[in-house]
């Protein structure tokens, strides 16, 4: 499925109300901003001003805006440029490299991009064995050793998109070596795989399948990992969480991920937001 037929699909049912506004500042860690506003051509910034309204307006004041492509990674890098509450990631996909997009001239402009002050993380790459089939995987994996290598030399984070790949997540970034961050965006393994990410000081973050119910693996998964080495985020506009389940996410939508955390954790709601807050500022710096 296409980006633009994915965010039609997801689109349909209407927007969500907002949530109760969280007791304490939280941070969408990872978003996609141009697909929720307009899959087919670039938002405006006051659709974009908008948006970060209504996300402050519930208690996630600021958010990382990630891009997939040469395309919307300059994007990102514009709008964190000139938005004091986005920072960027920048990357490409690792479905746009299975199908041949991470060429010479591609990874050197997400080189360039990543050396930007506002662009805080190299992401979302990594390997993706769902929507790639195997004649795509070599060249998903050069293109994920190539951003893990840019991550070290600019000296920020990395941001792990992971499908039907854990193992090969981890032969590769132990081969290559981890940069000092490591997120595990949309994190999807169960307890085992979740030990190994956070014995190596990966960070955890949970998106809207957290309160999913046929998700009890994802949340043994949370349960067990320290509380500063997890993030929650919304990868909007997919993944929204319950109760609104397939229909368009947002970054106004975080405290419903937050709280089921929350309870998953057994940590305080309003501490588990202060943790969330200091590790966001811990991976992708200050705002």
């Amino acid at each position: 499925m296409s980006r633009s037929a994915a965010s039609r699909a997801n689109r349909r049912g209407g927007k969500p109300p907002s949530p109760e506004p969280l007791p304490a500042p939280a941070i969408d860690s990872h978003t996609h901003l141009d697909i929720t506003l307009d899959s087919d051509r670039r938002p405006d910034d006051r659709a974009v001003d908008d948006e970060i309204e209504s996300a402050a307006a519930v208690g996630v004041p600021r958010l990382v805006q990630v891009g997939v492509d040469v395309g919307s990674s300059r994007w990102s890098a514009e709008v964190a440029a000139r938005h004091p509450h986005v920072l960027a990631a920048v990357a490409l996909h690792p479905n746009e490299a299975g199908a041949g997009a991470a060429t010479d001239d591609a990874l050197a402009e997400i080189d360039r991009l990543a050396a930007l002050p506002r662009v805080r993380a190299v992401g979302e790459t990594g390997l993706d064995r769902f929507r790639t089939g195997p004649d795509g995987w070599a060249a998903q994996e050069a293109s994920f050793r190539a951003h893990i290598r840019i991550a070290k030399d600019r000296g920020i984070a990395l941001v792990i998109h992971d499908r039907d790949a854990h193992e090969e997540i981890l032969r590769v970034v132990d081969d290559e070596g981890a940069p000092e961050h490591v997120v595990m965006h949309c994190f999807s393994g169960d307890a085992s795989f979740a030990r190994a990410c956070v014995e190596r000081g990966f960070v955890l973050s949970f998106a809207g399948t957290l309160t999913f119910a046929n998700a009890g693996y994802l949340r043994e998964a949370a349960a067990l990992a320290p509380v500063g080495q997890l993030l929650v985020e919304t990868d909007s506009p997919f993944l929204t969480p319950v109760p609104y389940r397939g229909r368009p996410n947002a970054s106004r939508l975080v405290p419903h991920t937050v709280r089921a955390l929350a309870e998953v954790t057994g940590v305080e709601l309003e501490e588990l937001c202060a943790h969330l807050t200091t590790t966001a500022e811990r991976v992708f710096g200050s705002w």
